[in-house]
Parts: C-alpha cells; structure tokens; sequence
C-alpha cells in the first residue's frame, strides 16, 4: 500500500494542489468596508434654525397729525438725543379755485349777504314789536300768549341772522386765499428717545395722514437676536438655554442665552407654501459676545443653534452607522475578527453626527460606515485603505 502511495505521490500532490486552487478560487474575498470607532467625547443637542437680529428698543415715530410733512433730513446712522428736531408739519393746503368756481362763489356770497341783510332786518323788526307788546301786556291790554310768541319770533329771527352771517364770513373766507396755499400753524416732530436712526420710512414733503410712520429709532449697540421656531420645536426651549450664532459673518461663532419665549404663536407660510405654527425665541449675547455682536445692526440675518443636551464625556457612536432592524430596534454592523456581526444597540440622545450609546458595544469597538445592501451577519470584511 505504501509502494503504491509512493508511485502515486506526484499525481496526489497535483490534484491535492488543483483542489486547493479551485477553494482558493471560490473562496469569498473579504469585503473592503468604511470603518469608525465607538468613541467618547463631547456631544450636544440643539435645534438649528435662522434668525434675525433687532435693536432691544426701537421707537417708530409717526406723524400725529393729518398734514403737509416738511422734508426729513435725518439720515439712517444718525445719533440722536431725546427731543431732538425730526421735521415739522402744517395744515393741509387748500386746493387751488378755478375760474368757475370763484364765480360760482362770488353769487353765492351775494345771495348769502341779501340774506343776512333780510334776516337782520327781520330781526330788528322782530325787536320793535317785542317792545310794544311788552308796553301793552303791563298795562294789561295783551294776552300772555302773544307776549311769548313776539318773543319767539326775536329768538327765531335772531338765529337767522346768525347762520346768515357765518355763511357769509365762510365764504368770503374761501375766497380770501387766491392761491389756495393758506395752511394752519406748524406742527414739531421730535425723537422720543436717544439713539440712533436705523431707517427713514417717509423722507420726501408731501401730504400724509395721521399714524404714517416716518423712522424708526433705536440703539444699534443694544441687539438681540430673533428666532421663528416651529411651535412643537419652541415647547423644548427654556429659558437660560445656551445658542451658538453662526453665520453672521465673524470667523468665530457668538454665545448667546434665551432669554424668554413668546407665549403665542403665529401662522406663517413657509417657503414651500405650507401652513406653519411660528413662535419667536428670544436671544440675548453673553458679555464677551456682545461686543462682536454690536457689529450686527438691525436686521441682520444669522445662524441660531439653540442648546437642549449637552454632556461632555459620553459612549458616542457615529450616527452613519445605524439602521433599524426587523422589529425597529437600532442595529449596527461591528468588526470582530474580520467579519461584521449584527449588534443591537440601546440609544440615548441623537444629533447629526452621533448618537448616544447607551448599551451594546464598548469603547473603541470598530463598525461599519453605511453599509450597504450586501454586508450580511458574518461576512468576512477589511477596512478600506
């Protein structure tokens, strides 16, 4: 048996190596995968959502009154103290009278001045008679009835000749002003408080109705920073909560702190034409951000991250790696031993780049960046690179 093995021994040695090579061929290379580390560090949660910037105290001034507004010469950036002079206003000029219209005015005025002299005459007439019958009625010949209608006819006439009068003194008032400019006194406009002029809504002279708002006031230094929340985001929001400002054109971002949310809400249309509940946060700048911020004028948009979790030392796991399993757990692929095996993970806080590791995996275990499709428990893989 021996001496046969022996003279069989180069044919055996091939197929042994042909059979190997054939495994070998077959075999299923390893899968190259993106890997990541469980990790611990720093994480935080926030809601993120754009925001605008607002003096603390702005002031609109409007026009008191219906009038002609002189021109405004205040520009925007102008300093401003209290009582300071913004612009005056006079009475609304008079329209000019065509041809017309003075004729039609002048016959007026004589049929209004025959008027007043008839009513006047009836008047002192009216007078005379009162007169006699009160000589007649004390010697006893006149009924106290005739007496007291002589009277009411003075009343009467009297009233007359008063209306006649202010008819008359109407119109030649109307008349008086050829070129319809007469206007009533002037009317000063000034600052109701120091600061400085952030916009001048009405500068051109021209007749404006009363409530017109013509600038606004306030002061620049003193900003705080707007954000619209979605109501169901505001309701997580308290007020002390650390936001990052970003985008505001500084290379570094602002701390701020809410300072207080409004308590109602406010239908909004969103960009894409839905129906939105708003509610306006308010954020105040920390001190040392206060002086950066005061670079931001009135209205400026920016960047608001408000902070709702933080802790600085947590098991984080990169949130690239998760995908929910049959029954909607989180699952996440790790590395042991050169294939990747399905681990059920319990998670805590989530943000846009890690999730809170609760339960499942221990520091520095290795997973799988976004595995696709193909990786299945216990397939062999190696990191790519």
């Amino acid at each position: 048996m021996i001496e046969r093995i022996k003279s069989w021994r180069w044919a055996i040695l091939i197929a042994v190596l042909l059979i190997a090579g054939l495994v070998y061929s077959l075999w299923p290379e390893a899968v190259a995968v993106d890997t990541d580390t469980v990790s611990r560090g720093e994480m935080s949660v926030g809601i993120t959502d754009d925001g605008v910037t607002r003096a603390e105290e702005m002031f609109v001034v409007s026009a008191p009154v219906t009038g002609f507004l002189s021109r405004i010469e205040l520009e925007p950036g102008d300093t401003v103290s209290r009582g300071t002079l913004i612009t005056r206003m006079t009475g609304r000029p008079s329209s000019p009278l065509d041809q017309r219209t003075r004729d039609e005015m002048r016959g007026a005025l004589a049929a209004a001045s025959a008027a007043e002299s008839g009513a006047s005459a009836a008047y002192e007439q009216s007078m005379r008679d009162l007169a006699r019958a009160e000589a007649i009625f004390n010697r006893g010949f006149l009924p106290k009835a005739q007496l007291e209608a002589a009277r009411t006819l003075v009343a009467t006439n009297r009233s007359q000749q008063q209306q006649a009068r202010a008819e008359v003194a109407r119109l030649r008032s109307m008349l008086a002003d050829p070129s319809g400019s007469g206007s009533g006194g002037p009317v000063t406009i000034r600052a109701p408080a120091p600061g400085k002029v952030l916009s001048v809504i009405n500068e051109s002279e021209g007749v404006i109705i009363e409530g017109t708002p013509l600038m606004t006031i306030g002061n620049p230094e003193t900003i705080e920073v707007v954000v619209d929340l979605l109501s169901r985001e505001a309701v997580r929001v308290r007020a002390g909560n650390s936001v990052r400002i970003t985008q505001w054109g500084g290379p570094n971002p602002l701390i701020g702190m809410v300072e207080r949310i409004e308590p109602f809400g406010q239908l909004r249309i969103s960009a894409l034409g839905i129906e939105e509940q708003r509610v306006n946060v308010i954020i105040g700048f920390e001190t040392e951000s206060a002086v950066q911020g005061a670079r931001l004028g009135h209205g400026y948009q920016v960047d608001a991250t408000i902070e709702l979790w933080r802790e600085e030392a947590t098991l984080r796991v990169p949130i690239g790696s998760l995908f929910r399993g049959p029954n909607g757990e989180w699952q996440v692929f790790a590395v042991e031993d050169g294939r990747a095996r399905v681990v059920t993970v319990k998670l805590g806080q989530i943000n846009d780049e890690h999730a809170q590791l609760l339960d499942g995996l221990d520091e520095s275990a290795t997973v799988i960046i976004n595995p696709g499709s193909t990786i299945e428990d216990g397939m062999r893989v190696a990191p790519r690179g």
